[in-house]
């Protein structure tokens, strides 16, 4: 933060105080010249006086704690859910974290700052540019399943005129409104999950499981997204899905709970106090950390907490078996022999087209003539 903006934010924050305590605070009362010394002092007396020692959390709400006293507050949430972006801006507000981690990576952190039109229509909207850039970036068989779950979104999208990660860009929002808030992405970069879920199914699974996510149709209403922030429910689901897809379960699901874990913990060590210059000494208190993750996400996060979480195994990705590079083969010989017959094609049609236009013949039949003549 730089100068002129540290002392701004503190003359604000002193004005918004004396306005919700006093009644409005006239200009002459603010101090002109802050120090930077005095700037820090302020915002962070201001973010104390903010914090609930006993704060009111929504049910949804998991709290854990580390051994230096730092103490995790998980959100979990339905994704596509108007409750969850309010149980997310209610936590953050109460707590004044030092620390937001949500559910998201590198390769999805642009949903943060676009508008609720422009991803409804994005998310709405799959074509071949999309599939390009999916397979470009995971691989053929990733990034056709990439485009499959996508489809899964734009279906649930569709039904319920919600754009996804509503709840991501509430906490991103609240957590600039609180002085030295850090925000991190505590998700797995998406196509190291991708290559590893797809290395773990056989080829049949592949198939099954493509084939049920190309004839999902069925309805989905906003009350059903709700069911899914209740633990009970959405245990069964798992259940119901281990017992179709293990192997999917344990690298899209319980993989990512231990990546989240080993991301909130690193959150949830000491914050530093703000120091107003490089001579003050350095003193750190114990964090408060706000975590916004799905709430399939939370059960595993809970039982992971309290051991040593290792996150080399699950960030490598296995090499391709044989049959999945002869899959990849014959689906790229496959795509290049159809796009090549269709030019083909093409090119026939219009060129039987042109010799049938009258003027095509008429320039034709002068040119042989010509070639007649000069013989």
């Amino acid at each position: 933060m730089q100068e002129g903006q540290l002392q701004e934010a503190a003359a604000d924050a002193m004005a918004s105080s004396e306005t919700a305590e006093d009644g409005p605070a006239p200009a002459s009362a603010l101090p002109h010249n802050i120090s930077d010394a005095d700037a820090f002092r302020i915002l962070w007396e201001m973010k104390m006086k903010k914090r609930q020692k006993c704060p009111s959390l929504p049910e949804t709400v998991t709290e854990l704690s580390t051994e230096e006293g730092s103490k995790v507050y998980i959100v979990g949430t339905a994704h596509f859910s108007d409750s969850s972006k309010q149980d997310v801006v209610k936590t953050i507000q109460e707590v004044q974290p030092d620390v937001v981690v949500v559910e998201l990576c590198q390769y999805r952190v642009s949903m943060l700052k676009m508008d609720e039109e422009t991803l409804l229509k994005e998310a709405k909207e799959i074509n071949l540019e999309k599939l390009h850039q999916a397979i470009k970036q995971n691989g053929v068989m990733s990034g056709l399943m990439q485009m499959l779950l996508l489809k899964v979104s734009a279906h649930i999208t569709e039904q319920l005129g919600m754009a996804p990660g509503g709840e991501f860009r509430e906490a991103f929002k609240e957590a600039s409104k609180v002085p030295f808030c850090k925000f991190h992405l505590g998700d797995r970069p998406i196509p190291v999950t991708f290559k590893r879920a797809i290395a773990a199914l056989s080829f049949w699974q592949k198939v099954k499981l493509a084939w049920g996510l190309c004839s999902l149709s069925d309805p989905i209403s906003e009350d059903d997204v709700e069911k899914c922030k209740q633990k009970d429910l959405l245990e069964q689901m798992m259940a119901e899905m281990i017992g179709e897809f293990p192997d999917l379960h344990r690298t899209i699901v319980s993989e990512r709970d231990i990546y989240l874990t080993y991301m909130l913990k690193q959150a949830a060590r000491k914050t530093e106090l703000p120091r107003a210059s490089e001579t003050e000494p350095r003193k750190s208190v114990p964090s408060i950390v706000v975590g916004v993750v799905g709430m399939g996400h939370v059960p595993g996060i809970e039982k992971n907490w309290n051991t040593d979480v290792n996150i080399q195994e699950i960030m490598s990705v296995p090499p391709p078996s044989t049959l999945n590079r002869i899959i990849t083969f014959t689906a790229k010989v496959t795509f290049f022999g159809l796009f090549g017959y269709g030019c083909f094609c093409v090119s026939r049609r219009t060129v039987r087209f042109i010799l049938s236009v009258p003027a095509t013949g008429y320039c034709l039949q002068r040119l042989n003539q010509m070639r007649t003549w000069n013989f």
